[in-house]
């Protein structure tokens, strides 16, 4: 696919800004992240700082309406975006985090988008969705999180489960079932603010790849009745939206951090000589790179035929699924191909590799798992759903 001239100096701007601004912050954030478990990684100034000038560069509300302020971006070209801001183990978001934005977009009334969506464009609100519950994961047809209508708005019951940055939050995105539909039946979705009585953080869960989880719990928790995103019982729709947008920018970033991870690996196998050779010359070695080179050539062509069909409004389950086990696993194996070609120096902690690896590692379970992916290619191959043909 040939991008367009616009496409490639916002891809340009944004690799110049990883390189100067991200790359070299790596040292400190990696030191930070050692010290500590609380998901911390940026310094408050640093960050402050590297929003100011990402801001300043353009680089705020990229896919984001126009008529909210942003610059109404296609998806193609937000994937060449992730794919460069993946290629840093320093976790800094352009705001706004676009499977959100999505979300919002496209059921919120005027009155949500004005309150939340604007100043999420605007980065003075962040957020997140809480989806997953303890049995629920990989499912979440099988959300139990209850919604009740009252004499004025809803009460929710229910428990979240590993839920990124819950506590940093200005509001969530909520996944409940509201009456007694089975599966699919019921599901909504409700917008709830940081503070809400009844909304309790049950506990931190630090996990791997440097990240820092959180389960929640919803205790007779009372919302207004425009709370309510979307309409009742059709929130599984506008929740696909968001997944097939987060599986994108998943896997955008994986080519990315496979990248990343062939350049460290390129560059010691040219320095380092074992037995008299150096490793570049030995074909184990060559072979690796071969096989992520070419796999990172894939992964870019499946990420941006989605893109494309994303902005075209067609539907991409079948793609997004494909190109999110697709990439995670690349990912995984670069830097794991990495890692053992550096030997001892590809096991410090101090390294990004390992850290890399870790979110690599963790990308094959959120946002579905790479199995469950899986059965659901085939299931579509197998019942004649597969859209493999189009053109």
């Amino acid at each position: 696919m040939i991008l367009d001239e616009q496409t490639r100096m916002i891809q340009d701007l944004v690799r110049k800004f990883v390189d100067r601004e991200l790359v070299p912050l790596e040292t400190h954030v990696l030191n930070n992240q050692l010290a500590c478990d609380d998901g911390a990684q940026i310094p408050p100034d640093e960050y402050e700082r590297l929003r100011k000038v990402s801001k300043d560069l353009g680089l705020w509300g990229l896919d984001a309406p126009v008529g909210l302020g942003g610059m109404g971006l296609s998806q193609v070209t937000m994937a060449c975006v992730f794919e460069e801001m993946g290629r840093t183990v320093v976790d800094f978001i352009l705001p706004p985090d676009t499977p959100n934005l999505k979300m919002l977009d496209a059921v919120g009334t005027p009155e949500q988008k004005e309150r939340y969506l604007r100043p999420y464009i605007e980065g003075r609100l962040n957020s997140r969705i809480a989806i997953s519950e303890p049995g629920a994961g990989g499912d979440p047809a099988g959300i139990r999180t209850r919604a009740e209508r009252t004499a004025d708005g809803w009460l929710l019951n229910g428990r979240k489960i590993w839920i990124t940055d819950a506590a940093r939050v200005d509001f969530l995105i909520v996944m409940a079932r509201v009456g007694n539909g089975q599966r699919q039946e019921g599901i909504t979705a409700f917008i709830v603010d940081q503070g809400t009585p009844g909304f309790k953080i049950e506990r931190a869960i630090p996990m791997v790849g440097d990240t820092l989880t959180y389960e929640l719990v919803f205790d007779d928790m009372h919302l207004p009745e425009n709370a309510l995103l979307g309409e009742v019982g059709a929130g599984y729709a506008p929740m696909q939206i968001r997944l097939n947008n987060k599986r994108l920018e998943m896997a955008a970033s994986c080519i990315g951090m496979a990248g990343r991870a062939l350049e460290i690996m390129s560059a010691h196998a040219r320095e380092r000589v074992t037995f008299g050779e150096r490793l570049a010359d030995r074909q184990a070695i060559q072979w690796w790179a071969a096989d992520i080179a070419t796999r990172m050539h894939a992964c870019r062509l499946m990420v941006r035929d989605a893109a494309a069909r994303i902005d075209a409004g067609e539907d991409v389950r079948q793609e997004t699924s494909m190109m999110k086990v697709f990439a995670t696993e690349l990912a995984y194996d670069a830097c794991d191909h990495a890692m053992q070609t550096l030997g001892g120096m590809g096991m410090v902690k101090e390294s990004p590799l390992f850290h890399m690896w870790g979110r690599a590692r963790i990308m094959r379970i959120y946002e579905g798992p790479s199995e469950v992916h899986r059965q659901a290619i085939g299931r579509r191959v197998l019942l004649g759903q597969a859209l493999t043909a189009r053109a």
